[in-house]
């Protein structure tokens, strides 16, 4: 016996798939049209040690993409009205909206003091994130603490650029 749908329902495996990759391949798309055309900049630039060969950071940012679009999905499933899903999206999206600023500010503006002061902002937005997603879903935070260390690791290397090319 079917049961009927209501708006209150968790969203379907296709909706909430396509409304969890939508926003965040959008990010991507903006970061990817601020960044590409300003590698050259870039490879101008000193840079800190260990700071990783250019072509490592399209795999990286594409699997650190779908594992953010994976833990929002599973957030997306939940019930509605589940105590700390609308906190948890909200800033959910304010970190991401974040990440795709942070592509404009450092490699579009080509700056490195902007960039350091959008991406420790996203930095905490996005520990936050984790911590909500957790209570909600514990493979959801899981699934964004690759993303943590590897913007830790970006600031770093943001830090690093603004020090030596001052």
């Amino acid at each position: 016996m079917s049961r009927s749908t209501s708006l209150w329902d968790p969203p379907s495996r296709l909706v909430a798939g396509t409304a969890a990759a939508a926003p965040v391949l959008a990010a991507a798309l903006l970061g990817s049209f601020a960044t590409t055309p300003n590698i050259p900049w870039y490879e101008t630039l000193a840079k800190p040690p260990l700071t990783p060969p250019n072509w490592v950071f399209g795999p990286a940012w594409t699997a650190l993409y779908i594992l953010m679009a994976y833990a929002f999905y599973r957030v997306l499933r939940l019930e509605p009205a589940t105590p700390g899903r609308r906190a948890a999206i909200i800033v959910f999206f304010a970190q991401l909206v974040l990440n795709a600023a942070w592509s404009f500010a450092f490699f579009y503006a080509r700056s490195p003091q902007l960039g350091l002061l959008v991406i420790l902002p996203m930095a905490a937005l996005l520990v936050a994130t984790i911590v909500l997603f957790w209570r909600l879903d514990r493979v959801a935070g899981y699934s964004l603490a690759p993303t943590a260390f590897w913007v830790a690791f970006a600031t770093y290397l943001n830090a690093g650029i603004f020090v030596l090319n001052r």
